[in-house]
Protein backbone atom coordinates (compact mmCIF):
# COMPACT_ATOMS: atom_id res chain seq x y z
CA UNK A 1 0.00 0.00 0.00
CA UNK A 2 2.42 2.46 -1.48
CA UNK A 3 1.30 5.90 -1.95
CA UNK A 4 2.24 9.36 -3.33
CA UNK A 5 3.68 11.56 -0.54
CA UNK A 6 1.99 8.87 2.61
CA UNK A 7 2.64 9.66 5.80
CA UNK A 8 1.99 5.95 6.07
CA UNK A 9 4.78 3.38 5.85
CA UNK A 10 4.50 0.30 5.18
CA UNK A 11 4.02 -1.08 8.12
CA UNK A 12 1.44 1.20 8.84
CA UNK A 13 0.19 0.63 6.10
CA UNK A 14 0.09 -3.12 5.91
CA UNK A 15 -1.40 -2.47 9.11
CA UNK A 16 -4.47 -0.55 7.56
CA UNK A 17 -4.70 -3.55 5.12
CA UNK A 18 -5.48 -5.91 8.16
CA UNK A 19 -8.56 -3.39 9.50
CA UNK A 20 -9.89 -2.70 6.09
CA UNK A 21 -10.14 -6.92 5.70
CA UNK A 22 -11.76 -6.90 9.35
CA UNK A 23 -14.89 -5.34 7.05
CA UNK A 24 -17.52 -3.16 8.46
CA UNK A 25 -20.19 -4.67 10.34
CA UNK A 26 -21.60 -8.04 12.75
CA UNK A 27 -20.38 -10.53 10.10
CA UNK A 28 -17.08 -9.15 9.64
CA UNK A 29 -14.01 -11.20 11.36
CA UNK A 30 -9.93 -11.15 11.18
CA UNK A 31 -7.30 -13.66 11.37
CA UNK A 32 -3.70 -12.78 12.10
CA UNK A 33 -0.24 -12.77 10.28
CA UNK A 34 2.67 -10.92 10.72
CA UNK A 35 3.33 -7.42 9.57
CA UNK A 36 6.09 -7.11 6.83
CA UNK A 37 8.91 -4.82 7.03
CA UNK A 38 9.30 -1.35 6.65
CA UNK A 39 9.75 0.51 3.26
CA UNK A 40 8.90 3.09 1.10
CA UNK A 41 8.30 4.49 -2.24
CA UNK A 42 7.93 8.27 -3.48
CA UNK A 43 6.54 8.04 -7.12
CA UNK A 44 3.24 5.92 -8.35
CA UNK A 45 2.49 5.21 -11.73
CA UNK A 46 -0.87 4.63 -12.56
CA UNK A 47 -4.19 5.06 -15.05
CA UNK A 48 -6.00 8.57 -14.71
CA UNK A 49 -8.80 7.28 -13.37
CA UNK A 50 -7.25 5.80 -10.72
CA UNK A 51 -4.90 8.99 -9.82
CA UNK A 52 -4.90 10.63 -6.50
CA UNK A 53 -7.64 13.04 -6.05
CA UNK A 54 -8.46 15.38 -2.90
CA UNK A 55 -12.49 14.14 -1.89
CA UNK A 56 -14.18 16.20 1.39
CA UNK A 57 -10.90 17.75 2.22
CA UNK A 58 -9.15 14.07 2.10
CA UNK A 59 -6.21 13.16 0.03
CA UNK A 60 -6.96 10.03 -1.88
CA UNK A 61 -3.72 7.99 -3.08
CA UNK A 62 -3.99 6.31 -6.34
CA UNK A 63 -4.16 3.04 -7.08
CA UNK A 64 -0.67 2.02 -8.62
CA UNK A 65 -0.23 0.06 -11.85
CA UNK A 66 0.12 -3.87 -10.36
CA UNK A 67 -3.24 -3.68 -9.05
CA UNK A 68 -4.69 -2.84 -12.13
CA UNK A 69 -3.93 -5.22 -14.23
CA UNK A 70 -6.00 -7.24 -17.09
CA UNK A 71 -9.83 -6.83 -15.91
CA UNK A 72 -8.66 -5.51 -12.37
CA UNK A 73 -9.65 -2.29 -13.27
CA UNK A 74 -13.04 0.03 -14.22
CA UNK A 75 -14.78 -0.81 -17.99
CA UNK A 76 -17.51 -0.47 -19.81
CA UNK A 77 -18.96 -3.18 -20.97
CA UNK A 78 -21.70 -4.43 -23.68
CA UNK A 79 -23.96 -5.77 -21.50
CA UNK A 80 -27.66 -7.90 -22.77
CA UNK A 81 -29.88 -8.39 -19.30
CA UNK A 82 -33.12 -7.91 -18.10
CA UNK A 83 -32.54 -5.74 -14.69
CA UNK A 84 -33.37 -2.38 -14.37
CA UNK A 85 -31.59 0.54 -15.59
CA UNK A 86 -29.56 1.29 -12.55
CA UNK A 87 -29.64 -2.16 -10.82
CA UNK A 88 -26.14 -3.04 -9.38
CA UNK A 89 -25.73 -6.64 -9.89
CA UNK A 90 -22.75 -8.34 -7.77
CA UNK A 91 -20.94 -11.56 -9.52
CA UNK A 92 -18.83 -12.68 -5.76
CA UNK A 93 -17.23 -15.90 -8.25
CA UNK A 94 -15.90 -13.57 -10.97
CA UNK A 95 -15.44 -10.56 -8.71
CA UNK A 96 -16.85 -7.69 -10.46
CA UNK A 97 -20.02 -5.32 -9.54
CA UNK A 98 -22.00 -4.38 -12.51
CA UNK A 99 -24.23 -1.09 -12.76
CA UNK A 100 -26.67 -1.16 -15.60
CA UNK A 101 -26.85 1.30 -17.94
CA UNK A 102 -30.23 1.88 -20.33
CA UNK A 103 -28.29 1.55 -23.73
CA UNK A 104 -26.99 -1.86 -23.74
CA UNK A 105 -23.99 -1.46 -21.83
CA UNK A 106 -22.75 -1.70 -18.16
CA UNK A 107 -19.85 -0.33 -15.98
CA UNK A 108 -18.16 -3.56 -14.43
CA UNK A 109 -15.94 -3.04 -11.68
CA UNK A 110 -13.70 -4.83 -10.01
CA UNK A 111 -14.34 -6.24 -6.33
CA UNK A 112 -13.16 -7.92 -3.33
CA UNK A 113 -15.54 -10.30 -1.74
CA UNK A 114 -14.83 -11.42 2.15
CA UNK A 115 -16.11 -14.64 3.51
CA UNK A 116 -19.18 -13.09 4.78
CA UNK A 117 -19.69 -11.86 1.29
CA UNK A 118 -19.34 -14.72 -0.23
CA UNK A 119 -22.69 -15.65 2.51
CA UNK A 120 -25.00 -12.77 0.06
CA UNK A 121 -27.34 -14.72 -1.73
CA UNK A 122 -30.08 -12.78 -1.79
CA UNK A 123 -32.08 -9.79 -3.24
CA UNK A 124 -31.77 -6.35 -1.15
CA UNK A 125 -31.86 -2.41 -2.22
CA UNK A 126 -29.42 0.08 -1.19
CA UNK A 127 -31.28 1.80 1.72
CA UNK A 128 -28.71 4.18 2.76
CA UNK A 129 -25.25 5.79 1.25
CA UNK A 130 -23.12 7.64 3.21
CA UNK A 131 -19.91 9.37 2.45
CA UNK A 132 -15.99 8.92 4.02
CA UNK A 133 -18.33 7.07 6.98
CA UNK A 134 -17.05 6.12 10.10
CA UNK A 135 -16.85 2.74 11.63
CA UNK A 136 -18.10 0.57 14.72
CA UNK A 137 -17.55 -2.91 16.57
CA UNK A 138 -20.80 -4.34 16.69
CA UNK A 139 -21.15 -5.48 20.10
CA UNK A 140 -20.57 -9.10 19.30
CA UNK A 141 -17.68 -8.40 17.52
CA UNK A 142 -16.55 -7.45 20.87
CA UNK A 143 -17.65 -9.84 22.67
CA UNK A 144 -16.67 -12.92 20.00
CA UNK A 145 -13.46 -11.59 19.05
CA UNK A 146 -12.26 -8.84 22.05
CA UNK A 147 -8.49 -9.33 21.05
CA UNK A 148 -9.10 -8.33 17.49
CA UNK A 149 -11.50 -5.43 18.24
CA UNK A 150 -11.36 -4.64 21.80
CA UNK A 151 -8.92 -1.69 20.92
CA UNK A 152 -10.97 0.04 18.23
CA UNK A 153 -14.60 -0.28 20.98
CA UNK A 154 -14.42 3.65 20.80
CA UNK A 155 -14.76 2.96 16.75
CA UNK A 156 -12.57 4.90 13.99
CA UNK A 157 -13.91 7.87 12.26
CA UNK A 158 -14.37 8.85 8.44
CA UNK A 159 -10.81 9.01 6.64
CA UNK A 160 -8.33 6.80 5.27
CA UNK A 161 -7.90 5.02 8.69
CA UNK A 162 -11.90 3.79 8.04
CA UNK A 163 -12.32 -0.13 6.80
CA UNK A 164 -15.34 1.64 4.81
CA UNK A 165 -12.94 3.65 3.16
CA UNK A 166 -14.60 6.72 1.23
CA UNK A 167 -18.09 5.44 0.48
CA UNK A 168 -20.63 3.06 2.03
CA UNK A 169 -23.25 1.54 0.41
CA UNK A 170 -25.90 -0.04 2.89
CA UNK A 171 -27.93 -3.09 2.00
CA UNK A 172 -31.32 -3.53 3.47
CA UNK A 173 -33.79 -6.55 2.83
CA UNK A 174 -37.78 -5.87 3.62
CA UNK A 175 -37.25 -2.79 5.16
CA UNK A 176 -34.32 -3.91 8.10
CA UNK A 177 -30.53 -3.89 7.45
CA UNK A 178 -28.55 -6.71 5.83
CA UNK A 179 -25.51 -5.92 7.68
CA UNK A 180 -24.14 -6.36 4.15
CA UNK A 181 -21.78 -3.41 2.95
CA UNK A 182 -20.35 -2.54 -0.74
CA UNK A 183 -17.92 -0.05 0.41
CA UNK A 184 -14.51 1.48 -0.45
CA UNK A 185 -10.90 0.17 0.53
CA UNK A 186 -6.72 0.80 1.18
CA UNK A 187 -6.44 -3.08 1.12
CA UNK A 188 -5.51 -2.69 -2.74
CA UNK A 189 -3.98 -6.19 -2.83
CA UNK A 190 -7.23 -7.54 -2.30
CA UNK A 191 -9.70 -6.61 -5.50
CA UNK A 192 -10.02 -9.44 -7.55
CA UNK A 193 -9.49 -11.72 -4.94
CA UNK A 194 -11.26 -13.07 -1.85
CA UNK A 195 -10.60 -12.20 1.86
CA UNK A 196 -10.77 -14.31 4.88
CA UNK A 197 -13.13 -11.92 6.22
CA UNK A 198 -15.32 -9.00 4.94
CA UNK A 199 -17.87 -7.79 2.88
CA UNK A 200 -17.58 -6.70 -0.95
CA UNK A 201 -14.88 -3.84 -1.31
CA UNK A 202 -13.75 -1.72 -4.09
CA UNK A 203 -11.24 1.03 -4.54
CA UNK A 204 -12.09 4.00 -3.35
CA UNK A 205 -11.84 5.78 -6.17
CA UNK A 206 -14.23 3.12 -7.89
CA UNK A 207 -16.70 3.38 -4.94
CA UNK A 208 -16.34 7.14 -5.52
CA UNK A 209 -17.68 6.80 -8.85
CA UNK A 210 -20.51 3.93 -8.38
CA UNK A 211 -22.02 6.19 -5.69
CA UNK A 212 -22.56 9.33 -7.68
CA UNK A 213 -24.89 6.98 -9.89
CA UNK A 214 -26.51 5.11 -7.28
CA UNK A 215 -30.04 6.05 -6.00
CA UNK A 216 -31.28 4.97 -2.33
CA UNK A 217 -33.79 2.08 -3.61
CA UNK A 218 -31.58 0.45 -6.19
CA UNK A 219 -32.10 -2.86 -5.92
CA UNK A 220 -28.78 -5.24 -5.57
CA UNK A 221 -28.84 -8.46 -7.19
CA UNK A 222 -26.25 -11.32 -6.71
CA UNK A 223 -25.50 -13.66 -9.49
CA UNK A 224 -25.44 -17.70 -9.03
CA UNK A 225 -22.15 -19.67 -9.67
CA UNK A 226 -23.94 -21.08 -12.19
CA UNK A 227 -24.44 -18.12 -13.99
CA UNK A 228 -20.78 -16.68 -13.35
CA UNK A 229 -19.61 -19.64 -15.29
CA UNK A 230 -22.01 -19.64 -18.22
CA UNK A 231 -21.10 -15.47 -18.39
CA UNK A 232 -18.11 -15.03 -17.47
CA UNK A 233 -16.24 -18.38 -18.59
CA UNK A 234 -13.10 -18.44 -17.46
CA UNK A 235 -13.39 -15.47 -15.40
CA UNK A 236 -15.20 -17.10 -12.94
CA UNK A 237 -13.12 -18.18 -10.08
CA UNK A 238 -10.58 -16.02 -10.44
CA UNK A 239 -8.71 -14.67 -7.98
CA UNK A 240 -6.98 -16.29 -4.20
CA UNK A 241 -7.86 -16.15 -0.54
CA UNK A 242 -5.94 -13.99 1.42
CA UNK A 243 -4.99 -13.87 4.75
CA UNK A 244 -5.91 -11.11 7.02
CA UNK A 245 -3.90 -8.50 9.51
CA UNK A 246 -4.39 -7.86 13.28
CA UNK A 247 -2.94 -4.70 14.17
CA UNK A 248 -2.15 -2.29 16.68
CA UNK A 249 -4.85 0.00 17.49
CA UNK A 250 -2.53 2.69 19.13
CA UNK A 251 -0.68 3.15 15.41
CA UNK A 252 -4.29 3.51 13.51
CA UNK A 253 -5.14 6.05 16.31
CA UNK A 254 -2.23 7.81 15.58
CA UNK A 255 -2.62 8.17 12.17
CA UNK A 256 -6.32 9.40 12.65
CA UNK A 257 -5.27 11.80 14.73
CA UNK A 258 -2.50 13.39 12.42
CA UNK A 259 -5.04 13.41 9.59
CA UNK A 260 -7.68 14.94 11.42
CA UNK A 261 -5.22 17.82 12.67
CA UNK A 262 -3.71 18.12 8.78
CA UNK A 263 -7.60 18.06 7.45
CA UNK A 264 -8.19 20.68 10.50
CA UNK A 265 -4.84 22.98 9.19
CA UNK A 266 -6.09 22.82 6.08
CA UNK A 267 -9.66 24.55 6.99
CA UNK A 268 -8.13 27.02 8.62
CA UNK A 269 -5.95 27.92 5.61
CA UNK A 270 -8.75 28.10 3.59
CA UNK A 271 -11.01 30.27 6.19
CA UNK A 272 -7.37 32.42 5.99
CA UNK A 273 -7.08 32.77 2.53
CA UNK A 274 -11.34 33.22 1.87
CA UNK A 275 -11.25 36.11 4.46
CA UNK A 276 -7.59 37.85 2.55
CA UNK A 277 -9.69 37.03 -0.68
CA UNK A 278 -13.02 39.04 0.56
CA UNK A 279 -10.63 42.07 2.59
CA UNK A 280 -8.96 42.54 -0.65
CA UNK A 281 -12.24 42.39 -3.04
CA UNK A 282 -13.85 45.27 -0.54
CA UNK A 283 -10.58 47.44 -0.28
Amino acid sequence: MMFVNSILSRRIGAAFMGLFLAGALTACVEATVDEPEIATRSVVETLPEYAALWDNDINLPPVPLEYLEGVNRRMLVYYETDLEPGTIEVDPYAKFLYLIYDDGTAMRYPIAVGREGRGLRRTTYVGDKREWPSWQPTANMLRSEPEVYGGFARGIPGGKASPLGARALYLYSGGGDTRFRIHGTNDLQSIGNSGSAGCIRMFNQDVIHLYDQVERGARVVIRSQEDSIRIEEELSGRGVELPAFTIDPEEVYAFVEQEQAEREARRLEREAAEAAEAAAGSS
